[in-house]
């Protein structure tokens, strides 16, 4: 059997729908198992003859699309660097993406490439655009070059193996970081977490979110793993998205908590139209998903569907909570997966051993899935990381504590957290409270200067459709749920909140205005 997953499901199942799009106006794609493994060996061996190969950087940009999934692959072939670029970048983003990870090559869809071979100039390191799905800007290669390549196995020698990939991490707080991983997901951990979640070969799978982000990229990995059907929508719409759940009795995705809300918010007479029975693995995670809103999921979905992982670019899948503990155990994001190492660490830098919300710590990972460096920032990779005897386990900043079960709770990210008159305010609390208001959609809560306390809690708030709520209302009812301290002390309101392609909301875009001029 050969050696690449994609080319032995291609040999054990040819004609198998591998990748489907079905867009809202009617126009579908279906590429099998064999037409998947032929496009992702044309795309690998141009690769090759432009001068890639194993450890060099190859970027792609385009929103969700079967070519997307093809690019993937190419790119593992030949034991590669997979660098996605989000394809909402401004030239300057794209710009500093792909000169901090030295792609020398961009595949890009061909909305995108004009933006991407305008930066040709600037960019040394950058050689070659590949434009494909429509129009190629002059000087770039095109779906042509691609068709010309050669449809056999690519051959790299003795130097081949999984490849790697370099994600850029969201940049929620600053010039986003290259997360580096040279080698594929280690088999045994990714086996045992994919065991626990209950995939199968005969699932179908749905792209909800960007591919360029780790958490859709690596589940529908997954899925291709398991030789699974995977649809791919390139414009994410809420009710289109039940409309290809119900064709396709998709089993299986992965979601933030963003387009599950506007799924669930969704008239009843809208979500009726479509059967949803066949959801048996709904992985929640890319931002905390708040009671509530797991809450009206389970109301409109399979019960038995709901898992949450905490997790990051940089660490990987680090907890699972299961379907039976959902309710059980509001706030918690579950145990350790498999393979997975967690400690805490407190202020002082000693274990946490104390249980409850009395003893939070700083949230450590060790395991075989963990990141292998900030490419070109060896000192933030070290200030991840512990020199001492737990050498090997690393952070992301995140703030967390153990119940007396074993189950881990994530309070927020530990640059988020407010203090306020010496008293610790966690954003992510205070927002799943005001979350269960019927008349707010969405909260965001951060701290803003005061001359009294230091930092006074703010909530910026979406309201729900038709709703009027007020400010006052709002400080009301987080008073019912809340301790005086932690009770929004401002509250303004927004059309929208603003995000990264991941779905997290971009708080310093929120807080500067607060902060200009303030140390």
């Amino acid at each position: 059997m050969p050696d690449d997953i994609l080319a032995a499901h291609a040999a054990s199942q040819p004609g198998k729908p591998a990748v489907i799009e079905d867009t809202p106006g009617g126009t579908v794609v279906t590429w099998t198992y064999a037409e998947l493994e032929e496009r992702a060996n044309r795309v690998a061996n141009l690769l090759l003859a432009l001068g890639a190969g194993p450890g060099t950087k190859v970027g792609w940009c385009g929103p969700n699309s079967p070519r997307v999934v093809v690019v993937m692959s190419a790119i593992r072939k030949i034991g590669a660097i997979s660098v996605p670029l989000n394809y909402r970048f401004t030239p300057a983003e794209a710009a500093y993406v792909i000169g901090d990870s030295d792609a020398e090559i961009v595949y890009a869809d061909s909305e995108q490439a004009p933006l991407l071979a305008g930066l040709r100039g600037q960019l040394p390191a950058l050689r070659h655009v590949i434009a494909v799905g429509g129009p190629a800007p002059e000087g770039t290669l095109s779906d042509a070059d691609v068709a010309a390549a050669p449809a056999t196995a690519p051959d790299v020698g003795e130097a081949g193996g999984p490849g790697g990939s370099m994600i850029y991490t969201s940049g929620t707080t600053g010039k986003p970081k290259g997360a580096l991983r040279t080698r594929g997901p280690d088999p045994e951990t990714s086996a045992a977490l994919l065991s626990l979640l209950g995939y199968r070969t005969d699932d179908v799978h749905i792209t909800t979110g960007p591919l360029y982000h780790s958490g859709p990229s690596a589940f529908m990995s997954a899925a291709l793993l398991y030789g699974q059907t995977i649809v791919v929508q390139r414009k994410f719409g809420a009710e289109d998205w039940l409309r290809l759940v119900d064709a396709y009795q998709v089993s299986t995705t992965f979601a933030a908590p963003a387009p599950i809300r506007m799924i669930c918010a969704l008239p009843a007479e809208v979500k009726d139209r479509y059967d949803r029975s066949s959801m048996r693995v709904m992985v929640a995670n890319a931002a905390p998903w708040s009671q509530a809103l797991k809450r009206r999921y389970l109301a409109d979905f399979p019960p038995e569907s709901l898992f949450e992982v905490y997790g990051s670019t940089e660490l990987g899948v680090d907890t699972v909570l299961l379907p039976a503990d959902q309710l059980r155990k509001p706030g918690s994001c579950g145990r350790p997966a498999p393979g997975i190492e967690i400690v805490l660490f407190d202020g002082d830098g000693e274990v946490v051993t104390g249980t409850g919300p009395s003893h939070p710590g700083e949230v450590f990972v060790r395991s075989k899935s963990l990141f292998e460096a900030y490419y070109k920032n060896d000192a933030g990779y070290a200030a991840s990381g512990r020199d001492d005897s737990h050498r090997g386990f690393h952070t992301v900043g995140d703030i967390g504590y153990w119940d007396d079960e074993g189950y881990l709770y994530i309070c927020d990210r530990k640059s988020d957290m407010i203090i306020s008159g010496g008293m610790n305010v966690y954003p992510a609390e205070v927002e799943a409270a005001l979350d269960r208001h019927p008349g707010i959609y969405e909260a965001a809560v951060f701290g803003i200067p005061s001359e009294e306390w230091g930092e006074a809690v703010h909530a910026t708030i979406v309201r729900s459709p038709g709703s009027a709520v007020t400010a006052e209302e709002v400080t009301a009812f987080a008073r019912e749920h809340l301790a005086g301290y932690k009770v929004p002390r401002s509250v303004d309101f927004a059309a929208e909140l603003p995000r990264t392609g991941s779905g997290k909301i971009l708080k310093r875009q929120l807080r500067a205005p607060f902060w200009t001029d303030r140390s």
